[in-house]
C-alpha cells in the first residue's frame, strides 16, 4: 500500500491547505512523498507540514492533473484538491475498498447528494441536470443521456460501482490514469471555472474498462477552498460554461461513441430537452442575462464542435 499524495493548487486555500497537509502526515498509511502541482507565476503558500515538495506547471484544473508525474516512483498516486481533509484512517479505508472489490479507481463521496429534499429533488429531474434512484444496491453515479447524472438516494457505508464521481480526492494506480490520456481534454480549461473537469476524467475512466468504485461513509470531507462566488459576473460566467460544457461533453462522450442509432436519437431527445428546458424557464422569470449567457455557451459549444481543434481530437470508444 505504498502510494504518493499530489495536490493541485494556485496557493490560496490558506488554513484547510494545512488541514490538508496535517491530515496526510497524520495518515494510519503515510505517503511515500507529498508532491504539490501549483500554477506558474503564483507565490508558493506559508502553510507546510515539512514533507511537501513543490513542482510548477501550466495553470489550469485539467492542466494541473493531466500530467505524466515523472517525479512519481510509487504505483499508487492519491489526487487530492487542496481543500480535502482526510481522518487518520482515510487512505487505509480507500486501499481496503479498492482491494475488497477488486477496483481500480476509488473515490470518496463528498458531496451529499442522497440529503437533497423533495421539491430540489423534483426540481432537478425536470430539468435534465440529476435525478434520484432509489432501490439501488449497484451504482453510486451514472452519467445520464442529458450529460447530467443520477445518484444513489438511500446509500449505505460502503462502496458502489459508478460512471463519473466528484474529482476532490481519489486513489488510484499511476499506470491507470495514464491510460486515459486526460491531457486530450486540456480545451475544458477555456471555461476558466471547474466545470465538468471531473466527469469527464472519471466517465473516460469507465469507457477505458477500469472498475471505479464510490465509497461512502469514510469520513474524508471536501472543505471548499473556493467558497461563494459572490458575484453575479461570475455566477453569470458559470452558466455560460456550464451550457458550453454539456453539449461538448454529450458530442464527444455520449453521442459519438454510441453505435445504437435507436440509443442516438434517443440521446439527442435528451440533450435538446435540457437546453429546451434551461431556455424557457429563464425566459418565463423573465432573466435576460441568464438567457443570454445561456445562448451564448451553447453558440460557443456549436463553434467548438465545428473547429480544427475539436476534430483533432481523439476519438473516445468504449472497451
Amino acid at each position: 500500500m505504498n502510494y504518493t499524495a499530489v495536490i493541485r493548487t494556485l496557493g490560496r486555500a490558506g488554513e484547510k491547505y494545512q488541514r490538508l497537509l496535517d491530515s496526510l502526515c497524520g495518515q494510519t498509511i503515510r505517503p511515500a512523498r507529498i508532491l504539490v502541482y501549483i500554477a506558474d507565476g503564483y507565490p508558493l503558500p506559508a502553510e507546510t507540514c515539512g514533507r511537501e515538495e513543490y513542482i510548477y506547471v501550466r495553470k489550469g484544473m485539467v492542466a494541473q492533473r493531466a500530467l505524466r508525474y515523472d517525479e512519481v516512483e510509487t504505483e499508487y498516486i492519491l489526487f487530492v484538491d487542496d481543500d480535502v481533509c482526510l481522518p487518520v484512517d482515510g487512505v487505509e479505508k480507500l486501499f481496503g475498498e479498492l482491494r475488497r472489490h477488486d477496483a481500480d479507481v476509488v473515490a470518496p463521496d463528498v458531496f451529499d447528494n442522497a440529503s437533497r429534499g423533495l421539491m430540489s429533488e423534483i426540481m432537478m429531474m425536470l430539468s435534465g441536470r440529476m435525478r434520484a434512484r432509489r432501490g439501488d444496491r449497484k451504482w453510486a453515479y451514472k452519467v445520464m443521456a442529458t450529460a447530467g447524472y443520477s445518484y444513489n438516494k438511500s446509500p449505505e457505508n460502503g462502496a458502489y460501482l459508478s460512471q463519473t464521481n466528484a474529482g476532490p480526492c481519489f486513489l488510484c494506480r499511476k499506470s491507470d490514469f495514464l491510460k486515459i490520456r486526460f491531457e486530450d481534454e486540456v480545451w475544458l480549461d477555456r471555461i476558466g471555472y471547474a466545470i465538468g473537469d471531473d466527469q469527464i476524467m472519471f466517465y473516460k475512466m469507465y469507457l477505458a474498462g477500469l472498475k471505479s468504485l464510490t465509497v461512502f461513509g469514510t469520513g474524508i470531507e471536501h472543505l471548499d477552498a473556493g467558497g461563494n462566488l459572490g458575484n453575479k459576473e461570475k455566477e453569470l460566467m458559470l452558466i455560460e460554461g456550464d451550457y458550453f460544457f454539456r453539449k461538448v461533453f454529450w458530442h464527444r462522450f455520449l453521442q459519438l461513441p454510441e453505435r445504437n442509432w435507436r440509443k442516438r436519437m434517443w440521446n439527442a431527445v435528451c440533450i435538446n430537452y435540457f437546453y429546451l428546458f434551461g431556455f424557457v424557464v429563464s425566459w418565463l422569470k423573465g432573466e435576460r442575462d441568464v438567457l443570454r449567457v445561456k445562448r451564448a455557451g451553447l453558440a460557443s459549444a456549436r463553434s467548438f464542435l465545428k473547429s480544427d481543434q475539436y476534430a483533432s481530437l481523439p476519438k473516445v470508444e468504449k472497451i
